[in-house]
């Protein structure tokens, strides 16, 4: 491919898991891939734990914002290669018909918006998954080009969302 592929990552919120996702995957796919987030309900803002622990990370967060996924099925939209639910409710939703049938995945993590507790147990919660998300990004990266054709790509990922 000579372009790089384009990654979409859904939740239901857009607020903490997506946008951890789609910062770590534009950070360390440097050019091989370009990541993009969405939710199917968004919270029209990006949670401030989730900009603190990207920001401490090292990690951009200026263009970050919670948006619909219906931006991505829009006919201009850019075209997604693979889209990838993060959360469990995202995953059971009715999603929009996107253009090209791109490979979609699941990769189920916690959410740590809803962690109850002490400023620093939440905290801890939104590193654990920016940690886990850096993983599976990682993986994915680890691909070989042979690896990305489309049936391949969607065992992979599947396996990758399997991982912890």
């Amino acid at each position: 491919m000579d372009r790089p592929y384009n990654l979409l990552f859904l939740c239901t919120g857009n607020s903490a898991r997506s946008i951890l996702a789609e910062a770590m995957a534009n950070h360390l796919g440097k050019g091989r891939f370009h990541a993009y987030s969405a939710g199917s309900h968004p919270r029209g803002r990006v949670h401030p734990i989730a900009l603190q622990i990207l920001q401490d990370a090292g990690l951009p967060t200026a263009t970050l914002r919670s948006k619909p996924w219906d931006e991505f099925a829009a006919a201009d939209a850019p075209a997604m290669d693979l889209i990838i639910t993060v959360c469990d409710k995202a995953a059971g939703e009715a999603c929009p018909v996107w253009p090209g049938h791109p490979v979609t995945a699941h990769w189920g993590v916690e959410d740590p918006a809803a962690v109850a507790g002490s400023p620093e147990q939440v905290r801890q919660a939104f590193a654990h998954a920016l940690h886990l998300l850096q993983h599976r990004i990682t993986l994915l990266l680890a691909l070989k080009p042979e690896a990305l054709d489309r049936l391949a790509l969607e065992t992979r990922v599947r396996e990758i969302g399997r991982s912890s």
